[in-house]
C-alpha cells in the first residue's frame, strides 16, 4: 500500500456561488469546467479540470474560507496572470519569498487563499 499522488483539491464555497466560481477558475484562472456525475451535481458546486489539475468546489452551508490552509498552483507566465487577476478586480498578496519560486497569493470570490507559484528561470522548483 502506498499513496501515489493526489487526485484533487476540494475547496468550498457558498451556496449560490457557482457563477463567481466560473468567473474566477473558469475565465480568470483559465481551468476547463468539467460536468459533475449528475448524482453529485444536485448538491451544488462545479469542478474545474486541466489533465492532472483538479480543483472541485464543493457547496457548504455553514461556509467559512480557508485563509491559511491553501491549494499551491504551478502556473507558467506568472506577470501576465498577475495582469489578469488585477484587472478582474482580485487582490494579489506578497509573501516572504520562496527560493526559487517567484510566487503571489489570492483570494477566490469566496475568501479562499491560492498560492500561484512559478520557478525561477533555470530553476526546477522543489
Amino acid at each position: 500500500m502506498s499513496l501515489v499522488a493526489i487526485d484533487h483539491v476540494q475547496l468550498a464555497m457558498p451556496p449560490g456561488g457557482e457563477d463567481a466560481a466560473r468567473r474566477f477558475y473558469g475565465d480568470v484562472l483559465g481551468l476547463p469546467e468539467t460536468p459533475k456525475p449528475e448524482h453529485l451535481a444536485r448538491r451544488g458546486g462545479c469542478w474545474f479540470e486541466d489533465g492532472g489539475l483538479k480543483i472541485h468546489l464543493g457547496v457548504e452551508a455553514d461556509f467559512r474560507p480557508a485563509r491559511k490552509a491553501h491549494p499551491g498552483l504551478l502556473v507558467s507566465d506568472l506577470p501576465a496572470l498577475k495582469a489578469k487577476l488585477s484587472n478582474g478586480g482580485f487582490a494579489l498578496k506578497d509573501d516572504e519569498p520562496l527560493e526559487g519560486y517567484d510566487r503571489i497569493y489570492v483570494d477566490d470570490p469566496f475568501g479562499n487563499r491560492i498560492e500561484l507559484l512559478e520557478p525561477l528561470s533555470g530553476e526546477e522548483g522543489a
